[in-house]
């Protein structure tokens, strides 16, 4: 069992939770930076742990939220930054909602490699709550989710999250500046919630894409005409596979189809 301990606070790391800490000051504070936040922004921290990002923000913000899930963790967070709102639950389950309070929350985070996608759609699905999230991931997801078309990482991520968000790269972060050390390195990106909604209806969309992408290797048309009306699209698109495909044409494909009947 690994263990890592912090100014007299010693806890034994959660595979489960994900839990790697970071180690670098240097780097939590390129990632306040990149954030972009401000003194009156409505801050919300994802996974503080030992608060290495957490102290960062405080010295532009000096009271904001926290969500921690490890009970040992949160109490440290408490007891280091008494002026911090703390919840102790699994972000997956909170109402971003209710803590939004109306104004447009600021996120950022090092998430947990274990539940990455979990928290990304909940993200997608609760865009209309926040202005930004700045996230640490696995490099391996944050290169998919600003993949371009025709590549091996394009695929649903980088369609659904970039059909609704502007998703920017911002700098990759080596293994070795955590504690303890992951077997993969990781990535600061930044999504913005774009200002319009692009289609009617977000949730056919989404399946949708993932329909499209069902087999890779195979055409639109063997992917699609199970579950899809095809009559209106052009027989060259039916030809090509989803990854060739712009978000902006998944847009357009999206509008011309309708669901057969069942």
């Amino acid at each position: 069992m690994t263990k890592v301990e912090y100014k007299h606070t010693e806890i034994a790391v959660k595979k489960q939770l994900g839990q790697n800490f970071l180690t670098d000051r240097n780097i939590t504070r390129k990632i306040v930076r990149l954030s972009g936040v401000e003194p009156d922004d409505t801050i919300l921290e994802i996974g503080p742990g030992f608060g290495a990002l957490t102290r960062e923000i405080i010295d532009i913000h000096p009271s904001f939220t926290a969500v921690e899930k490890d009970p040992k963790l949160a109490a440290f967070i408490r007891a280091e930054y008494p002026q911090l709102q703390v919840i102790e639950a699994d972000f997956l389950k909170i109402d971003l909602e209710a803590l939004s309070g109306g104004k447009k929350l600021r996120i950022l985070g090092n998430i947990p490699y274990s539940i990455t996608s979990p928290i990304l759609f909940k993200l997608l699905e609760n865009r209309h709550t926040f202005s930004s999230a700045t996230l640490m991931m696995q490099h391996e997801v944050a290169m998919r989710i600003v993949a371009v078309p025709s590549t091996k990482d394009y695929g649903i991520l980088a369609v659904q999250l970039q059909a609704f968000f502007e998703v920017s790269y911002g700098f990759k972060v080596g293994r070795k500046v955590f504690k303890p050390q992951p077997g993969v390195d990781s990535a600061v990106i930044t999504m913005k919630p774009k200002a319009g909604v692009p289609v009617s209806d977000p949730r056919g969309f989404s399946r949708f894409v993932r329909c499209a992408f069902h087999q890779r290797r195979k055409t639109l048309l063997n992917n699609l005409r199970e579950e899809y009306n095809l009559e209106a699209v052009q027989p060259e698109t039916l030809k090509l596979r989803a990854e060739a495909l712009a978000v902006e044409d998944f847009f357009e494909l999206f509008d011309t189809l309708s669901l057969k009947p069942l």
